[in-house]
């Protein structure tokens, strides 16, 4: 059991008159905000504690808002005196993402249908009628959609996906130019509705046989095309075209009940709004990915390549912003890091990998778990001193005979064996996901590699239930 504070304690007696029997937290995904299960006999609420107190007025206000125009969202039952920490409802645990992308549950067609078709329509209500109801003053961290936001966005794919391929080469200063044009075009948009922000099916509960929206405090005006796009072309959403089509039709006739979608040029502009999406989508996985090592942010750059290769077919880019169009086009044949292999929860992945600490030094753990066993097999004699042994690896038949008849080398494996059958059956017993096991030499080509092949087999003979990745740093770049 968590604890959390008294004074947050007696919130949640205030609500219920019982005191929490159970509180757990839970998955907060990209926020930095911290969600807990609170329950008690026949109550179940979800606290939220978050320091920026801002945000959280911010989301108080727009739930008020949206609740007064039909809107099914969380209701804040009380709030703390520091505002730091409130009590919401508890939607439970399946969202509209989890249901679409789950091969287990065989979602059909129909009821994908059904989802996106209410989903849109309440959009089309939350952008034409929340914005009479709420204060935007309130918006965090501001309440307008202007050139100079837009531009944020895209230089924060700019510095955080492209830049980090140091071997991607682009012209900064031409880029830059169409950018700035494009930021321009995008804040020509009429852009007086009510923007979400973050309408895509992962912020969409189905709770009840109904669909609940939530994480909204980043709301603002701006233009209708954002949050359909948000929705309908997310990544890893995969929704087939045919059924996204048909959605948008549905959404443009929703929003003939309250304006005139064809007045504003809504479908002229769509197109633009996907690319800027999916502009914001890499480099929101660029910094969680590559640079913070978030295992699910970096599985999730596939997607969005693949996305952005199916767009770029039929784009209107490639005559207005052709150093863009170019940019994009050539980013899909970019060299990725190795991927984080994703596997069921509780069923232990070992990667284990070799190294050169002159060229890349330690491989990053993108599991999340900061790390793991790296051993050091400079002290091994050097086959790479050897003339006969110099153009070979640790994989040729020949330097693996020259290591296997050093008494130094078996003595050396014989304690790696000892400790990962320590580490492995720990883990196994704990239940913990992934194990990262590193060997590392000068030149990352012969000694390490014979003991991470050696230890490869050695771990699939002894624990044959196990998923192993096998990755060499070094001869991966000689490729």
């Amino acid at each position: 059991m968590i604890y959390l504070r008294d004074d947050y304690i007696r919130l949640f007696e205030s609500v219920t008159a019982q005191q929490p029997l159970v509180v757990s937290p839970l998955p907060s995904a990209g926020s930095i905000r911290r969600y807990y299960r609170i329950t008690s006999e026949g109550h179940s609420l979800v606290g939220t504690f978050n320091e920026n107190i801002s945000e959280n007025e911010a989301f108080f206000e727009f739930a008020n808002g949206l609740r007064s125009i039909g809107v099914r969202v969380p209701e804040v039952y009380q709030i703390s005196s520091d505002r730091k920490f409130y009590l919401q409802t508890d939607l439970g645990d399946t969202n509209l993402f989890q249901l679409i992308t789950d091969d287990q549950a065989r979602v059909s067609e129909a009821q994908l249908r059904a989802w996106l078709y209410e989903a849109v329509r309440m959009l089309a209500l939350i952008q034409c009628r929340a914005g009479e109801q709420v204060n935007f003053e309130r918006s965090w961290p501001n309440a307008t959609y202007s050139t100079k936001t837009i531009l944020d966005d895209l230089y924060y794919f700019k510095y955080y996906f492209l830049k980090m391929f140091p071997n991607f080469v682009f012209n900064e200063y031409d880029l830059d130019a169409d950018l700035q044009r494009f930021a321009i075009l995008l804040a020509s948009v009429p852009s007086e509705f009510f923007m979400y922000r973050d309408f895509q099916s992962r912020n969409i509960m189905v709770y009840q046989d109904q669909l609940w929206f939530i994480d909204f405090q980043g709301a603002r005006k701006g233009p209708l095309q954002y949050d359909i796009v948000s929705l309908l072309y997310q990544t890893k959403a995969a929704i087939p075209e045919a059924v996204r089509n048909d959605a948008i039709d549905v959404y443009i006739t929703s929003l003939r009940q309250y304006i005139d979608p064809d007045s504003l040029s809504f479908r002229k502009f769509l197109p633009y709004f996907v690319f800027f999406r999916l502009l914001q989508v890499m480099g929101a996985y660029g910094y969680r990915g590559l640079i913070q090592k978030r295992p699910h942010f970096l599985r999730s750059i596939p997607f969005a390549l693949r996305s952005l290769e199916d767009q770029l077919q039929h784009t209107p880019l490639k005559t207005e912003f052709p150093y863009l169009y170019d940019v994009l086009k050539r980013l899909l044949d970019i060299d990725l890091p190795n991927i984080p292999v994703s596997h069921n929860r509780g069923e232990l992945h070992i990667t284990l990998s070799s190294f050169s600490y002159k060229d890349g030094g330690i491989p990053i753990d993108y599991s999340g778990n900061g790390g793991g066993h790296v051993f050091d097999c400079r002290p091994l004699p050097n086959p790479g001193r050897e003339e006969a042994f110099k153009r070979m690896t640790g994989k040729d038949k020949e330097v693996v005979a020259y290591l296997d008849s050093q008494e130094v080398v078996a003595k050396f494996f014989e304690h790696i064996t000892q400790l990962l059958n320590l580490s492995i059956e720990n883990y196994i017993e704990r239940n913990f996901d992934n194990l990262m096991v590193s060997f590392g030499c000068t030149g990352g080509q012969h000694r390490s590699v014979y003991m991470a092949e050696k230890t490869f087999q050695w771990i699939h003979e002894h624990f044959p239930q196990l998923s192993i990745t096998l990755e060499h740093h070094v001869l991966q770049k000689q490729k």
